[in-house]
């Protein structure tokens, strides 16, 4: 295959999956991003992106993954549902599906970025739903004896829960009533709760410290 031939047939595989991410973006509005990358030309390998999520455009660079791929074939083709996070904060379960032209060799990577934050109040709001009275007598989760991030997210998602809410569409005054609260039941005694619970209610460190006033 010549030289030509196999740049078009690279460009028709990419311009295939670029129909594929598309149409996987327009599935799962606002949820879930989905962003194409053309690693051939790592400076400029967005293709596509779609709920944008994450701040990029296309025309924007290839990611690290993006560039181990470029530097070794045999990199693992999928990469599925490993922990991620948005630049503002967010957390997200993302999975990198490398594709390979006739040559082996990766010439895209097809990338999905699920904004879990938006379901996890969800997930609390049904397991309340569904509750029975015999859990009503378990421990509350404020009393729980380990203040690590993983309880402090779930304190903050569960609250929001409960007023309808995500911890960012709380309202100012609810934000405060939850940073004192936390504050109080001993939870800024972590040297990142500050930072953590800025980052779940999407503020900054320094408006957490007022809130805690």
């Amino acid at each position: 295959m010549t030289d030509d031939a196999a740049h078009d047939a690279d460009e028709h595989l990419i311009r295939e999956a670029e129909v594929i991410a598309t149409a996987l973006g327009r599935m799962f509005p606002g949820l879930c991003e989905v962003v194409l990358h053309d690693l051939r030309d790592p400076s400029h390998a967005i293709r596509v992106v779609e709920n944008d999520l994450s701040g990029r455009e296309v025309g924007d660079s290839a990611t690290e993954l993006g560039l181990r791929r470029i530097g070794d074939p045999d990199h693992p083709r999928v990469i599925q549902n490993y922990p991620n996070r948005f630049p503002d904060g967010r957390p997200a379960k993302s999975t990198s599906i490398g594709i390979k032209n006739a040559a082996g060799r990766y010439i895209a990577a097809l990338c999905l970025n699920l904004d879990v934050s938006v379901l996890s109040p969800v997930t609390l709001a049904l397991s309340n739903l569904i509750a029975t009275d015999a859990e009503e007598h378990r421990a509350p989760l404020e009393n729980l004896r380990d203040r690590g991030t993983r309880d402090l997210r779930e304190i903050v998602e569960r609250t929001a829960a409960d007023r309808a809410a995500t911890p960012r569409t709380l309202p100012k005054e609810a934000k405060k009533e939850l940073v004192r609260r936390l504050r109080a039941d001993g939870h800024f005694a972590s040297h990142d709760a500050a930072q953590t619970i800025a980052d779940l209610l999407g503020v900054s460190r320094a408006t957490v410290y007022n809130y805690a006033r």
